[in-house]
């Protein structure tokens, strides 16, 4: 996994620390993606899903930044004019509670669970597990832990009970799709990503504007402090979906909280000269992107909670602080009444 803050889960670790210009690799690995199983008729809680989704109504706009605190290496710019077709998009990310219904009606098992491991972020993990757990060598924050996954965010002994309308952690891509699958939905493209985080403003840095925090007021969750030791923000890790304010979409937390699945494999610079409309991506390549940072953000290395930053990580990969929200096409006009 490609994501800066975050590791991943191969046999092997192949971290990527190229420090403030790039994020940390770590992918879970070995395993190559299961096509995803069909699903059967819709339950009454995948529709209730579905149901929850907004309408955007999608047309042009500016994806992308020339931001001088950016990361051309990742490919942000140039800023391009990109259309996109009305689809639908949730307006949180998929909830602890929800990813519980889903794996309780169909007994799914996530990457982290078939890997026997997950990685957690060291701050938060007790001290008799710091000691027995791997480190990533490019990141020393970040701790491989047996026994993490979605069920236990920290590993062995922990669980989410008081979380439930937190997001959902520890997922791969993989099985964000199968949630997909399972829901009726998709994933949402990275151009549609960034046109919902974006709440309907042209070329700003967040989704609400230019200024980090306007007038003092906390307006994300990203690490507050000196990052990696000392935490004085609301959230020490995840906040609840709908913390703080929507923006002019109607989404939570676009920013900030937990990185976010896309659609799309992921290319520096494929962006340059693809498709302006409805881009979905290249057509192969071994990552996906990930959108949003995280609260393990910070601005001192990892500047990347901007509506245009992008990053990625390999499809079997799972973290601490990745989840995912899902969209899917608009809804078909109702049928006219025809003649009584």
């Amino acid at each position: 996994m490609r994501a800066c803050c975050s590791p991943s889960h191969p046999p092997h670790d192949t971290p990527h620390d190229p420090g403030a210009a790039g994020p940390v690799l770590l992918t879970i690995g070995a395993r190559p993606a299961e096509p995803a199983p069909t699903a059967p008729a819709r339950s009454a809680a995948a529709l209730r899903v579905v149901r929850g989704l907004l309408d955007l109504p999608g047309g042009p706009f500016l994806m992308g930044a020339d931001d001088a605190v950016g990361f051309p290496a990742d490919g942000e710019g140039p800023v391009r004019e990109v259309r996109l077709s009305p689809f639908r998009i949730s307006p949180t990310a998929v909830t602890n509670a929800e990813f519980a219904t889903f794996v309780k009606e169909t007994g799914h098992t996530t990457d982290a669970e078939r890997f026997g491991h997950s990685f957690v972020f060291a701050g938060f993990l007790p001290p008799g597990l710091r000691g027995v757990s791997r480190t990533v060598a490019a990141a020393p924050w970040w701790h491989a832990v047996e026994g993490a996954d979605w069920r236990h965010p920290e590993g062995p002994g922990s669980g989410f009970a008081t979380r439930q309308n937190h997001p959902v952690v520890h997922v791969s891509w993989n099985d964000a799709l199968a949630y997909c699958t399972w829901s009726g939905t998709r994933l949402p493209t990275e151009a549609e990503w960034e046109y919902a985080a974006r709440g309907g403003l042209e070329r700003r840095r967040y989704p609400w504007g230019d200024e980090l925090a306007p007038g003092g007021r906390e307006m994300l969750n990203i690490w507050q402090g000196a990052f990696p030791t000392v935490y004085t923000g609301r959230h020490r890790g995840t906040a609840p979906v709908r913390s703080y304010r929507p923006n002019g979409h109607g989404l939570y937390n676009a920013v900030g909280n937990v990185w976010e699945w896309c659609a799309d494999v992921f290319s520096p610079d494929f962006h340059r000269t693809g498709p302006r409309t409805d881009p979905t991506g290249p057509p192969t390549g071994t990552s996906r992107v990930i959108r949003g940072g995280s609260h393990l953000c910070h601005d001192s290395y990892c500047n990347r909670y901007r509506v245009a930053a992008r990053s990625s990580n390999t499809p079997d990969s799972s973290t601490g602080h990745t989840g995912f929200r899902i969209a899917a096409d608009a809804a078909p006009p109702t049928a006219a009444h025809g003649p009584s």
